[in-house]
């Protein structure tokens, strides 16, 4: 079964952190990432990183978010820093085969910052 399975969502206070992850199953893809949703707003990317572990970010998290993988648990990570109430949205974790052609979505983790 293809799929991907995001852990780690919650509620944090503003500057704090939080972790999340997501485990691909059935499938594998060069890259994966993540977006983000927040009410009455588009999905907009957040983070990727390809299988030789070269990393992009939007401009609004880098310095504060750190996406990383491990190829053998086929597993993506995200770690967030210094969060901000902004960074109030429902995650999505993404596989894709290359950036900007993601075909594999998540079912989406709340992350929720108090102010």
């Amino acid at each position: 079964q293809v799929q991907l399975v995001e852990t780690g969502g919650g509620l944090v206070q503003a500057g704090g952190s939080l972790g999340l992850s997501c485990a691909a199953s059935g499938f594998s893809r060069n890259v994966m990432g993540w977006f983000r949703q927040a009410p009455g707003k588009e999905r907009e990317f957040v983070a990727a990183i390809a299988w030789n572990r070269i990393s992009y970010y939007a401009d609004s998290v880098k310095g504060r978010f750190t996406i990383s993988r491990d190829i053998a648990k086929n597993t993506v990570y995200l770690q967030m820093n210094s969060l901000k109430p902004e960074d109030t949205a429902v995650y999505y974790c993404a596989a894709g085969v290359q950036l900007g052609s993601f075909d594999v979505w998540g079912q989406g983790t709340q992350v929720t910052v108090s102010s």
